[in-house]
């Protein structure tokens, strides 16, 4: 099935009355609109439990419009500096560990936020506000660094609007900041955006084997390392997202395998600019349960009572991690296979 092959799309009044509501109307002219009252709330989607065998076909047959009602940037501090308000929320592919799903019920198609112009415009005023960064940190040596992507994967958003795009240029006219955003699907589209090093892209890497249980629907490791070079060259400040880490029979010596491709493909230019950030899987008892009803070979790895202990998470939702005395262990031990096989590569942080 295409990653979108959208046959609905619920919306929100104000949303389709808008310029961005009315772009993404044109971009699937064929789709059915219905609307409803919040995107939040929509009966078929959200807390229908039949759709949990059909997890995939909802990602890719519906689209939900929507605009952003809470404009707060929130703080970070590990992978960014903040959070921005988000321009999408959901996606198209099915990672089987993505926590946002865990808060939406049995479905979790992408929304897409048509009031763009007021969510940059909430950035602009926080950084006026923040002004110029005091020191470098883990996120940046010179730049506020800003989380676009923190529920959804913009690569995908930018093919339903152009809100990501609008987003890329904004940065590039923000002395002083950074946009940021995590990715799993490579769109070369954004190739031509001339971000000018204002935005960050962090493609997710994981060993194949990995990759191909748990990262369903998403481009191929393989693209993703290709995509490195080619990203960098248009403009972007490229790093890697080592993420989620799985702890499962063999995972040293598939981490160790990934990371000496990297060390032998990627070009010594390209090296000295890239940096990393490592982080162990996160679990859900909801998301568990979910996966059950749909992959559940995945949980033969995600969902290991025995080496993981319940969490409360920044975002305040209950979660499993690896126990502390694994996590500690695991993370020292990733910090070692990068210090020998991937020496060049600095970690921004790991947990």
């Amino acid at each position: 099935m295409a990653l979108l092959d959208v046959d609905t799309i619920w919306a929100e009044p104000a949303s389709l009355v808008s310029m961005r509501g009315q772009e993404v109307l044109a971009r699937f002219p064929d789709a059915e609109v219905r609307e409803v009252d919040s995107h939040w709330a929509i009966p078929d989607l959200h807390g229908n439990a039949g759709n949990v065998t059909r997890w995939v076909r909802v990602k890719a047959e519906n689209l939900v419009l929507g605009e952003k009602k809470s404009l707060t940037v929130r703080p970070n501090g590990r992978s960014a500096d903040f959070i921005a308000p988000s321009s999408a929320n959901g996606c198209a592919m099915a990672c089987a560990y993505c926590y946002v799903p865990r808060r939406k019920g049995y479905a979790n198609p992408i929304t897409v936020f048509t009031n763009v112009d007021d969510i940059l415009r909430a950035v602009s005023r926080h950084l006026a506000r923040t002004g110029p960064k005091p020191e470098p940190n883990q996120c940046d040596p010179v730049d506020w660094v800003y989380d676009l992507g923190e529920n959804s994967d913009c690569s995908v958003d930018a093919m339903i609007s152009d809100g990501v795009a609008d987003a890329v240029a904004h940065f590039r006219g923000l002395p002083g900041a950074k946009a940021s955003f995590a990715t799993k699907f490579v769109n070369r589209d954004l190739l031509g955006l001339d971000p000018q090093g204002s935005t960050r892209v962090r493609f997710s890497l994981m060993p194949r084997e990995d990759s191909q249980l748990l990262d369903l629907r998403t481009s191929p490791i393989d693209d993703r390392i290709g995509a490195i070079e080619d990203f960098r060259a248009a403009g972007y400040e490229v790093h890697l997202n080592f993420s989620p880490v799985v702890l499962r029979e063999g995972w040293q010596r598939r981490w160790a395998a990934l990371l000496d491709e990297l060390t032998d493909t990627l070009t010594p230019a390209t090296r000295e600019r890239l940096a990393c950030e490592v982080i162990l899987l996160t679990h859900n008892a909801g998301l568990h349960d979910v996966n059950l009803g749909w992959h559940p070979k995945a949980e033969d790895v995600l969902w290991r009572p025995e080496a993981q202990e319940a969490k409360t998470s920044q975002n305040g939702q209950e979660n499993v991690r690896y126990r502390l005395d694994v996590k500690r262990r695991a993370v020292a031990r990733f910090r070692e296979l990068v210090g020998v096989h991937a020496p060049w590569l600095p970690i921004r942080y790991a947990f």
